[in-house]
């Protein structure tokens, strides 16, 4: 099932806070457009769209999923996303490949954290909003407080276009205020009916607010309006098209995804009003070029998302952008520059293809087994465009991860770099100076399904360390000491002889000074002892850790003509360098992190005072535009490793930072002395 035509496509993500009911609505449509032959559920395991085995276990969305049904002639492609922070990115990337977020609600919570954080990332990427009321049959369900919550939180701009008919156990239906007319399912069937008496006057008031609100799209119909002319059915409806796209109006629909009440309906607006991929104009790319949504361009495609299936391999997430897809196109990657040829064109509902013949620009399609390709990535026929990337946050919790047996250790990074090639909001890097495997993730929710996966798709058992932090060693005075190394064997033995004077150089890092006159060294030597001085900052004299800002000079020495080398030279050198060290008041430095972060005003001081208890210090604070304060703070980097889920308690979810290292500062003498003694122990342990 592709779309016939551009015009026949409605891309529809579903967004909100986890639990709200998005993947229960999206398997209500399914269901109501015959794509399924019963309704799936996540709480009884057999959801169409949660289908991963994390998913299936933690009872909750881990995975952006398609959900493409037709409705009336049209093409919907739903797609559904995660509502736990931990795994955003899916959420930005199903926006991505939208024109309309529909924020999936629930009827008792009204709006919660992730959907406020949503809507943010909705009006800065341009997309059309719209609100679905879920649950109204729940215990405690109240649609005018979910409204009233609304309107606080998104502005007045959100206004009704349905009612419901009851609530609680009583809800059974919703009237529908663009056509005044009551829906209410029954069985199998949609019965349309007259408004209930006892709603009519309800109805009519909020008929008025809506024509009101969407007058403003267009200045003649407006003055009609303020003028006391009702608007005609004709204006109102097309006033709708303009006013959702553009923003100006946020329709709000109500209803209940498991008893299927108002979800007919929703289709029905969905199809009629909800903005067509050519509605939000052309695609930007790299260079700032645009590219309409058009069959009549050349062939391109923009990759929002891969996934790697244990069984067809790795699928990629496309968005026709122009032209018409079709099988056995040759595409180029413009990342790589190599050609791709596509085989086998999907159509994917959950886990379940289907193949396609052609996928018009503005519609959606799955394609396999693409191997160079990853999220991001753009396709075309030529290779010529680039189209600009997810707008995603950074992966701010880090991990070291490890094989569990050595035979695991050969198969953990191929199969790592599967899982982080699949998801943008992963990345994986080896630290060469902790010798660790980094694996950062947006919480621990995310690493702990990752450690998941590599068991149950790769085979592979893995584990958590703890990450070690980048200290340095350095010094606080001038010192002076002799490398002297002699050894004789039966033939020619080794001897190196220098003296070295260290002083400390802050800020500058490493300098080596050669003072050397009169040949008591001869200079094919000099640069040994350059090396060995290197070899020992590189593990450092007090606890294992590189060595900084320290100037070192060779002033002095002796050699023998016979015996002298340069691994002699290099050996002493190093005898030297430790023996000055010593002596040198040697300190150990910690990283500082700056930290700004951005919270609502009523958690200001609570992150200020958590800063102060991890030895931080607040060096400024400045009101941000909608309300809220950005803290700008140091705080020494072990204390704020992981500070993601810490800010996400400080703040109810609602904050957000980013973090650098920027300088190193003394380890407090008490942490500074465990620290060495935990190396002279795990020393001698290796020994």
């Amino acid at each position: 099932m592709g779309a016939s035509s551009t015009a026949k496509v409605r891309n529809v993500v579903l967004v909100g806070h986890g639990g709200a009911g998005k993947t229960s609505l999206a398997e209500a449509m399914l269901f109501m457009a015959g794509q399924t032959k019963r309704l799936g559920s996540v709480d009884d395991g057999h959801s169409t769209l949660d289908y991963d085995p994390e998913e299936i276990k933690r009872k909750m969305t881990v995975n952006l999923a398609l959900a493409p049904v037709e409705h009336n002639g049209v093409k919907i492609n739903i797609i559904d996303t995660p509502g736990y922070a931990d795994f955003v990115g899916d959420a930005i990337a199903g926006m991505e490949a939208a024109e309309m977020a529909l924020f999936v609600v629930d009827a008792v919570s009204g709006p919660q954290v992730q959907t406020i954080r949503l809507w943010k990332y909705a009006g800065a990427m341009g997309i059309a909003r719209a609100i679905f009321i879920n649950r109204m049959d729940k215990e405690h369900a109240n649609f005018e407080g979910a409204m009233a919550a609304l309107t606080k939180a998104f502005g007045h701009r959100v206004g009704a276009v349905q009612l419901p008919i009851g609530s609680e156990h009583d809800f059974r239906g919703v009237v529908d205020i663009i056509r005044m007319k009551a829906y209410h399912h029954e069985g199998d069937a949609e019965q349309v009916m007259d408004i209930p008496s006892d709603m009519v006057d309800t109805a009519e008031s909020a008929r008025e607010k809506l024509c009101e609100l969407v007058a403003e799209a267009d200045d003649e119909l407006m003055e009609k309006y303020l003028e006391g002319e009702r608007l005609t059915q004709e204006e109102l409806e097309k006033l709708l098209n303009e006013a959702i796209a553009q923003g100006i109006f946020i329709p709000v629909f109500v209803g209940s995804a498991t008893t299927l009440q108002g979800v007919e309906d929703l289709m029905d607006e969905i199809v009629t009003f909800f903005p067509e991929p050519t509605a939000h104009g052309p695609l930007l790319t790299t260079d700032d070029t645009e590219v309409p949504f058009s069959v009549d361009g050349d062939l391109a495609t923009h990759v929002f998302k891969t996934l790697s299936d244990p069984y067809v391999g790795r699928l990629s997430f496309v968005k026709v952008v122009s032209g018409t897809l079709k099988p056995n196109a040759e595409m180029i990657n413009s990342r790589t520059g190599k050609k791709e040829r596509i085989g086998h064109v999907l159509k994917l509902v959950g886990k379940e293809s289907s193949d396609m013949d052609a996928v018009p620009a503005g519609d959606i399609a799955v394609l396999p087994k693409l191997t160079e390709t990853l999220t991001n990535d753009t396709l075309s026929a030529k290779g010529e465009i680039a189209f600009k990337p997810l707008p995603t946050p950074e992966p701010l919790y880090p991990v070291s991860i490890v094989a569990k047996t050595k035979a695991d250790e050969d198969k953990l990074g191929t199969a790592l770099k599967s899982i982080v090639d699949e998801d943008p909001l992963l990345t994986m890097r080896r630290d060469e100076e902790t010798h660790q495997t980094v694996l950062s993730a947006l919480g621990d929710t995310a690493i702990d399904v990752v450690i998941s996966r590599l068991r149950d798709r790769f085979h592979v058992e893995a584990e958590l360390q703890d990450l070690r932090i980048p200290y340095r060693e350095t010094i606080r005075k001038t010192a002076q000491a002799q490398g002297r190394h002699k050894k004789q064997t039966g033939g020619s033995g080794q001897f190196g002889d220098c003296w070295l004077r260290v002083e400390p150089n802050p800020g500058k890092g490493y300098e080596f000074v050669d003072e050397i006159v009169g040949g008591r060294i001869p200079r094919q030597y000099i640069p040994a002892v350059d090396k060995g001085i290197q070899d020992t900052m590189v593990h450092g004299v007090l606890a294992g850790y590189p060595m900084n800002d320290v100037k070192v000079a060779v002033y002095d020495g002796s050699y023998h003509a016979v015996d002298s080398s340069e691994m002699a030279f290099r050996t002493a050198a190093r005898i030297g360098f430790r023996a000055a060290a010593e002596k040198a008041d040697m300190v150990l430095l910690e990283p500082i992190a700056t930290l700004l972060i951005e919270v609502p005003e009523a958690y200001a001081g609570a992150v200020m005072g958590d800063m102060s208890s991890r030895r931080g210090r607040i060096l400024g604070m400045e009101p941000t535009e909608d309300g809220g304060q950005k803290i700008r703070a140091h705080v020494p980097y072990a204390e704020v490793i992981h500070y993601s889920p810490l800010l996400r308690s400080l703040s109810s979810g609602t904050g957000s930072y980013t973090i650098s290292i920027d300088s190193y500062e003394d380890v407090p003498r008490e942490m500074a002395t465990k620290i060495i003694e935990q190396h002279e122990k795990e020393k001698a342990e290796d020994h």
